[in-house]
């Protein structure tokens, strides 16, 4: 069965490799070490939380979590920023289980909601996050962005 549980510093090398492939889906060139030495300044400055699946001993995927706050509702909320499960384990609801812990975080700290942004053509994914109760928000507001550098 699949544990799913919060990540430590001794996931970092399973880590790397996973958000590696998250990147490379959004199509990024690969850099495991870059992601690693990413990875571990985020946990080193308490900078996000990270919930990682485990099947059989093997990670399996993982979701990121970075807090921002809402004037609006004078809470905090939760940025799930990133979730990845690896080919071989997609049929097994993975990331279900994934969304179900960063749902609990949100209860746990009192959060006002949890925002995620995905591809437009990642139906995979829209179909498993409106099946979790996750609403679009594409008709309310518009997502802005400008590149730094």
């Amino acid at each position: 069965m699949v544990e799913i549980r919060k990540a430590s510093v001794e996931d970092l090398d399973d880590l790397a490799i996973m958000f590696d492939l998250y990147r490379i889906f959004y199509e990024h060139p690969s850099d495991v070490e870059a992601c690693k030495q990413f990875l571990q300044e985020r946990m080193q400055n308490n900078q996000s939380v990270i919930y990682i699946a485990v099947d059989e001993g093997k990670a399996v995927g993982f979701t990121q979590l970075y807090p921002i706050f809402s004037s609006a509702g004078l809470k905090r909320t939760w940025l799930l920023n990133d979730i990845y499960v690896k080919e071989e384990a997609r049929k097994k609801h993975v990331a279900s289980r994934l969304l179900d812990a960063a749902m609990q975080l949100g209860k746990e700290t009192n959060s006002a909601w949890l925002l995620l942004q995905t591809s437009i053509e990642n139906y995979a994914a829209h179909i498993v996050y409106q099946k979790k109760g996750w609403e679009r928000l594409d008709d309310i507001f518009y997502q802005f962005n400008i590149q730094q550098n």
